[in-house]
């Protein structure tokens, strides 16, 4: 009998391409996945909130900015630029905010294509909506970038336009390089979050979730150093760099028995000799380490660092550890009572929004919005702009990220991130739940110094 779900194992006849994955693990988990969200909901929001006239002036406001907005992101999607080289895509949006009367700190804390620009009272309370805008290299907006920058940019012109009626301080952060390069750390550490007290951001995907699971994210790169000799006439006065390579990579999947079911491993030779006549002096991996919490993050690198230098004892060979050569992402802690204003605001657009764990928790990935989690408030709503199970980081998604659902959910997101902050600004109550939520989940981090030296 045939399984309609099962490919056909791979003949001796065609070794040449690789064996096709069976889509059926896939299938089957969206298949839950769906199920489970017909009847899931998230908590909403119980707090007073924003005046509604006020309420009533972004609508307005979001709807007059709609066609910009959605010009803007196709925009974006059709120049895709590369971490820290989005200089064309921070000027155009840098040139949007200024031709709305609000001035933009271009080259903002540190980095070249970083922004700033505020709007408010800055005696008040202070809430910070972010954008980001890198590409992927060779796949463009793969993760949808164009969506989080314009959605970011429309709710915070759309509070510019009534800032004589805000009673804080909105400031708009564009903040390059998440794609690995950690641009919010960098932008942080020059004092981007200073002042500010809580952040909202949104991140285009398959489903509605307001607190999604993000793990944590660190790279170790592992430099092994050997002694060269002649591999045939005296391999005995060698000591092989490349076998210390193996040895590691051997150890990293042997420990993956005792590793959590959402910590991830994943590595690469960069470096493992010229020629095979010589026995490799130098060999290198690079590995990125992921959990789902900053503790579990912290054991994991220490598990992996053992592993190096045991490699490096079995071949008698040296070894250097260098650690995150981009910044560490620490996962994303989410706020309880911001993300339970998103869902209402999000969902008076007609959207229904996931509680936690409807998505199976394997599908998760890393942002440096969780460094900015530990500094503040915050949530990282994840959006909705497809019905297909397109996987981020592809051609396909940066297609999707131009679809008439992702103009959709660029306005609608722009709203939900104006009217959330003009919540969380109006309202007291909110703030002090948002700040005891935030405090009973440990409180701000040192974010800098939380690794310390492997």
């Amino acid at each position: 009998m045939n399984d309609p779900h099962h490919l056909p194992s791979r003949t001796s006849a065609d070794t040449s391409a690789p064996t096709p994955p069976d889509p059926f693990l896939l299938g089957h988990l969206a298949e839950e996945t769906r199920r489970r969200a017909r009847t899931a909901r998230a908590t909403e929001s119980t707090a007073a909130g924003a005046d509604p006239g006020l309420l009533d002036a972004l609508r307005a406001a979001v709807d007059d900015l709609a066609p910009t907005l959605l010009a803007a992101s196709h925009d974006l999607s059709a120049h895709p630029e590369v971490a820290f080289e989005e200089h064309r895509s921070a000027a155009a949006l840098a040139d949007l905010v200024e031709s709305r009367g609000v001035d933009v700190v271009r080259e903002a804390h540190g980095l070249a294509t970083g922004l700033r620009a505020e709007v408010g009272d800055p005696d008040g309370p202070t809430i910070a909506v972010l954008s980001e805008y890198d590409a992927l290299p060779g796949i463009g907006h793969g993760c949808g970038h164009n969506v989080i920058a314009t959605a970011g940019l429309g709710a915070f012109l759309a509070l510019a336009a009534v800032r004589d009626r805000l009673p804080g301080r909105v400031v708009w952060l564009g903040t390059p390089a998440e794609e690995g390069g950690g641009g919010k750390e960098i932008m942080a550490g020059h004092g981007a979050l200073d002042g500010v007290d809580a952040a909202l951001m949104v991140h285009p995907f398959t489903f509605d979730i307001a607190e999604p699971l993000f793990l944590g994210r660190r790279q170790l790169r592992a430099t092994f150093t050997g002694i060269t000799s002649h591999a045939s006439a005296q391999p005995f006065m060698g000591r092989n760099a490349l076998d210390a390579v193996n040895l590691m990579y051997t150890g990293v999947g042997l420990h993956r028995q005792q590793m959590p079911a959402t910590d991830r491993v994943h590595g690469v030779v960069t470096a493992g000799g010229e020629r095979p006549n010589v026995i490799p002096e130098h060999a290198e991996m690079l590995f990125y380490l992921r959990s789902e919490h900053p503790e579990s993050l912290a054991v994991l690198s220490d598990r992996l660092a053992d592993i190096a230098r045991g490699a490096a004892l079995m071949t008698g060979c040296g070894v250097e550890l260098s650690w995150d050569e981009a910044p560490p992402y620490l996962p994303v802690r989410s706020n309880g009572p911001l993300a339970a204003s998103w869902t209402t605001r999000y969902g008076e657009r007609g959207r229904t929004v996931l509680p936690p764990d409807v998505v199976p928790r394997m599908f998760a990935g890393s942002t440096d919005f969780g460094n900015v989690s530990y500094r503040v408030p915050g949530v990282h709503a994840m959006v909705r702009i497809t019905d297909d199970d397109l996987s981020l980081h592809t051609r396909e998604f940066a297609e999707a990220a131009v679809s008439e659902e992702a103009d959709r959910v660029v306005v609608d997101s722009a709203w939900a991130l104006a009217a959330v902050s003009a919540d969380w600004l109006s309202d007291p109550d909110l703030r002090a739940a948002a700040a005891a939520d935030f405090e009973a989940a440990g409180g701000a981090v040192d974010v800098p110094s939380y690794f310390g030296e492997a």
